[in-house]
């Protein structure tokens, strides 16, 4: 991207502080909420208990609302005090707990703006990004409230409440959209607040649901010293997961001992493959898309594995689209009644994590990758003065070696790797590189090749030329491998997988002993 021509300072657009979204989201829910914390929420009230640590956002490293941080026991009594709720709510009628839900998605509606404020301030969002993240919770949730009725024919709710441990990326559409859909179907449910952010957002929330009669409970607190009480209590009845590997074997360890239902959403390194390819418009076109929210979720494509023979055109078309990444501070304008800039990302969520990566950048490097496109913090929109210590610019590597994390794991940030191959059978096995992903793309001019080839790669969802991801309503959503564990998701799926069923049912899904696509 070439430096920005600004006539003059930029500056915040007004009224989007993160002092006026902290002073609107006391005025809209006051119970939820203490002079400089969020509460936590268990057995219908909201709780002065937990201990606040510091937190800044990763917009300009200003304070914000850090979660207030319970103790082991604590959580413990307020998973017995879901139980309770629980065993109340799975006997409400169908038709009440429809209104409910309905009444709550009325209120994240008026509220839409405030919310998405939250998230910009709280994991860095780009303004376009988080109105959306808010939208698809609400219109996901409102599919199903329409037509829940006969998914729910034959099961009954589960015998406990659902526990969601879930990432700060998608604290709406995930998070949020799944707690309602439970509900829903007649659960009570958890919701651990993530650590690294989203924490106020996921309140006002929760308090506009309790509001509604919804029986949630919200509880913070380090994975590792709440994970007895939200993963293996037996009060539990399923326990629904978004995060890393390393955390969701430990949780898939737990929850194989004790036979409970799970849904555990894991990484994998999604790959774009490119093999006797010609419809180069096509790929500078969505390269720009690809780096939305700095490749910051679970469906991003970090890794292309492009054909040797194609390298040359592949780099034609790739470059520039790359050069045209916007990103920056996502509510610096030139004036302060101007909209919020158009930007593919702003930071990344912490400045930690943007050194970790930038450090892995370099010493993939330093071991042989050649840098094909690095890009500049001067290249971005930001205040005069602010610290841009969690941003991070486009960064394309060819080649990085099989010792850095880069080669095998998913950054996580903007960073794109490049293999080349020259046989179907290395690019099989480069696509495969992280035994299983969520979502793959196979850019072929032959449908031929691709029906050949697509079913030889281990992702859920593989597009041909077209970018694949979570999908709304009645889109089905797993992973292959270590990508994911438990049953799988989305229109039906999500309803059986926190219901019971018939005694002798095996929902679609990756588990120890087999594994069922739907």
């Amino acid at each position: 991207m070439a430096p920005a021509t600004l006539t003059r300072p930029l500056t915040l657009k007004a009224g989007t502080s993160w002092s006026d979204a902290w002073r609107r989201s006391l005025a809209v829910a006051p119970e939820a909420f203490r002079d400089d914390r969020p509460l936590n929420l268990w057995a219908g009230s909201w709780r002065t208990e937990g201990h606040v640590l510091p937190a800044t956002s990763p917009v300009d490293g200003s304070p914000v609302a850090g979660p207030p941080r319970l103790d082991a026991a604590t959580a413990q009594q307020a998973v017995r005090a879901c139980l309770d709720e629980h065993r109340a709510w799975r006997h409400v009628p169908l038709p009440e707990r429809r209104a409910r839900v309905a009444a709550t998605l009325d209120a994240l509606t008026e509220y839409r703006e405030l919310l998405a404020l939250l998230l910009v301030w709280e994991i860095g969002k780009p303004w376009r990004l988080a109105q959306a993240d808010v939208d698809r919770a609400i219109d996901g949730v409102r599919w199903y409230t329409d037509g829940i009725g006969p998914m729910l024919d034959g099961r009954t709710p589960l015998t406990g409440p659902v526990s969601n441990i879930a990432s700060w990326n998608y604290p709406m559409s995930v998070l949020v959209h799944a707690m309602l859909v439970q509900a829903l179907a007649g659960n009570a449910v958890i919701a651990k607040a993530p650590t690294d952010g989203g924490v106020a957002c996921l309140t006002l929330a929760c308090a506009l649901a309790a509001r509604a009669g919804i029986p949630v409970t919200l509880v913070s607190g380090s994975g590792g010293e709440l994970s007895e009480a939200l993963v293996r209590s037996p009060e539990i009845g399923c326990v629904s997961f978004v995060g890393g590997r390393d955390t969701g074997a430990r949780i898939a360890t737990a929850v194989a001992d004790l036979g409970k239902r799970h849904i555990l959403e894991q990484e994998g390194l999604n790959t774009w493959g490119v093999w006797d390819y010609t419809d180069w418009p096509a790929l500078t076109a969505v390269v720009p898309k690809l780096f939305d929210y700095g490749k910051q979720r679970c469906t991003a494509y970090p890794r292309f594995v492009v054909q040797r023979s194609l390298f040359a055109d592949f780099l034609e078309a790739y470059l520039p689209a790359v050069h045209s990444i916007r990103f920056g501070h996502p509510l610096a304008v030139e004036h302060p009644e101007d909209p919020p800039p158009e930007l593919d990302y702003g930071p990344l969520i912490n400045a930690a994590k943007a050194r970790e990566l930038a450090d892995q950048v370099a010493e993939a490097i330093d071991r042989g990758a050649v840098p094909l496109h690095q890009g500049d913090l001067t290249d971005a929109r930001f205040l005069p003065g602010q610290d841009t210590s969690a941003y991070l610019p486009p960064v394309t590597l060819l080649g990085p070696p099989s010792s850095s994390p880069l080669y095998h794991a998913e950054p996580f940030g903007p960073v794109d790797t490049i293999i080349l191959v020259d046989t179907e059978a290395e690019l099989l096995a480069a696509m495969n590189a992280s035994n299983g992903a969520l979502v793959a793309t196979l850019a072929t001019d032959d449908p031929a090749t691709y029906e050949r080839l697509a079913p030889q790669i281990r992702a859920f969802k593989t597009g041909h030329g077209k970018p694949r991801s979570r999908g709304d309503r009645d889109e089905l959503f797993g992973g292959f491998g270590h990508s994911w564990r438990g049953a799988f998701v989305g229109g039906d799926l999500l309803v059986r997988a926190v219901t019971d069923g018939p005694p002798d049912e095996r929902p679609p899904g990756n588990f120890p002993d087999y594994h069922l696509m739907p």
